[in-house]
């Protein structure tokens, strides 16, 4: 045997270990006749453990091993809008093909350099938030090498705006329109929605094996709402199954929008965005362009569909016909869109000079794209019926409202979700009752069931942080320059991943025309944090720290 192999690694003192009570045990793997060194010791913190050969020199790292899947898939995605660009003969087919390489070549070399030994809840919300950044960081590059805006800055608001699903564009104003676009970057835009939709970390989570609690902990950390249903009891067997019936959501939604008159392309990159409830669209005033109720009345379908929990499309894939109907989240959800479309269809019909056909087709399809956070527009341009900047302020103040609420949980919607106003409001009921019974047990249910009270309470933060969140960001974007509507509009709908927002930033508007530069980075942000639902963003930034502190050297006395 060497000689180097036959001796220990020399000690080092980690955390609150104590060398004199440590030994050391010598080991053999199988494999090439390499040895290990292991500290044993009961009271020792086993996260240092030493070791001289893991799996040929990977390194432990769930985030760039995670963001290294996630950027292979992008490749992947970037390599077919590169096809489509060199098909049509558009002219940002290099560019695209270079970003392949780049995001393959990066994501392959973290997958090889990394593994995935262990993962707690904590680091859970860590990976999803640093992934997110990184992914969504990365994603300006297809634009920038193309030359498809002229500002850095610009090709990073569009690719958060499209990972988050928020939809909000900075195209038109000194950029070039989006129907000036190749083909390729348009379909890139879009599998930008649709990989945001169900979430690039679930995406990634399907091609992994059993992560235990931590797998757990990475869907909880990017799938909208309070909680996540489990569909299966192996987390990747589950991803693999709720990313089947996204496709065929999709592939549903392509043979719809083919039917209503559209074309192929424009078909399937519509069906994308619309399984995502993101709001991109191929064509300057979005679903408005075509002017078509046909293709109206598919969008509204398949947008209804996208901000319902995708749990329940599994389980009617499975011929449980009545999932929706013994759904509480859904009923209210279906009964809050009806009752919106009726008021707001309502007062453009009486307190406008609308028609009562005029009324119902604008008032009916922004509640609904509103409602779902898809943010797809049907004005045909500006101060057409559809552009809902110009309806009189009574229906504006519904429509911000469905601006925080969203869709229901386990969706693709923004929001915050129908069930956290639901126990937002039990709460409420359950706080005035006590106030005049102080001994009253009053437990909170939702759907039939008992919520406890750790979760009740941690919905309740949310709102309130949600909130305080929204009136910084208010404050902060009218302190760089805009006015108080714009910039209400504009934190709510980022908030909400809700696309077109109020005011200068309408759905026939960019927001290059209602907020300047540094302005939109902090949508941009507002809009990441939207999308995860804050705490992974927070905790994101405190989990270095917590590193740190496992792993420094300590002085002992």
């Amino acid at each position: 045997m060497d000689a180097a192999l036959s001796r220990p690694p020399p000690l080092r003192l980690w955390g609150n270990g104590v060398v004199d009570t440590t030994t050391l045990k010598r080991s053999k793997l199988g494999r090439a006749g390499r040895t290990t060194w292991n500290i044993v010791n009961p009271g020792w913190d086993p996260r240092p453990t030493l070791t001289t050969s893991s799996q040929g020199g990977r390194f432990d790292s769930p985030l760039l091993h995670i963001t290294g899947l996630a950027l292979m898939w992008m490749a992947v995605a970037i390599a077919i809008a590169a096809m489509v660009e060199f098909a049509y003969g558009d002219p940002d087919g290099w560019a695209l093909l270079a970003s392949t390489g780049i995001f393959g070549g990066a994501g392959y070399v973290l997958m090889r350099a990394t593994k995935i030994e262990r993962l707690d809840t904590a680091q859970s919300f860590a990976v999803v938030g640093w992934t997110w950044v990184i992914i969504c960081l990365a994603g300006a590059i297809p634009y920038i090498l193309a030359g498809t805006f002229r500002h850095w800055d610009d090709a990073i608001f569009e690719s958060v705006s499209g990972f988050s699903c928020t939809g909000s564009t900075v195209f038109f104003g000194y950029n070039d329109s989006i129907e000036s676009q190749g083909h390729g970057i348009l379909l890139y835009r879009q599998l930008t929605n649709w990989a945001g939709g169900m979430g690039i970390v679930l995406l990634a989570i399907s091609v992994l094996p059993s992560l235990g609690r931590g797998g757990l902990g990475l869907i909880g950390a990017e799938a909208p709402g309070p909680s996540s249903d489990h569909l299966v009891p192996r987390l990747n067997e589950m991803a693999k199954r709720l990313w089947y019936v996204y496709v065929g959501f999709t592939a549903i939604m392509a043979v719809g929008y083919l039917g209503a008159g559209m074309g192929p392309f424009d078909a399937i990159a519509h069906s994308l965005a619309t399984a995502a409830t993101g709001g991109f669209s191929t064509r300057n005033s979005s679903i408005g362009s075509f002017d078509s109720i046909w293709i109206e009345a598919a969008a509204c379908v398949g947008m209804i569909a996208g901000g319902m929990n995708f749990a329940l499309h599994y389980r009617l894939a499975r011929r449980e016909f009545r999932a929706y109907d013994r759904d509480g989240e859904t009923r209210v959800y279906l009964l809050g869109l009806l009752i919106g479309a009726a008021v707001i269809v309502s007062l453009l019909w009486f307190d406008s000079p609308l028609s009562l056909g005029e009324s119902a087709r604008a008032g009916i399809f922004n509640t609904i794209a509103l409602g779902t956070s898809t943010g797809f527009g049907n004005a045909t341009s500006a101060g057409s019926p559809g552009d809902f900047v110009t309806w009189i302020p009574a229906p504006q103040v519904i429509i911000l409202a469905f601006f925080v609420v969203g869709g229901c949980s386990g969706s693709t919607s923004g929001g915050v979700k129908v069930v956290r106003i639901q126990v937002l409001w039990r709460y409420v009921h359950r706080v005035l009752q006590r106030i005049r019974h102080r001994n009253l047990v009053l437990p909170i249910k939702v759907n039939g069931g008992r919520i406890p009270d750790p979760l009740v309470e941690k919905v309740v933060g949310f709102m309130a942080l949600y909130s305080v969140i929204v009136a910084v960001g208010i404050v902060v974007v009218t302190a760089m320059g805009a006015d108080l509507m714009t910039a209400v509009g504009g934190v709510v709908g980022s908030m909400g991943n809700m696309g077109p927002a109020l005011n200068q930033v309408g759905p026939t508007a960019s927001f290059i025309d209602g907020f300047n530069r540094p302005a939109r980075m902090v949508l941009a942000l507002l809009m990441l944090i939207g999308r995860l639902e804050i705490f992974p963003m927070l905790l994101m930034l405190v989990a270095p720290r917590r590193i740190w502190r496992k792993v420094r050297p300590r002085r002992h006395i």
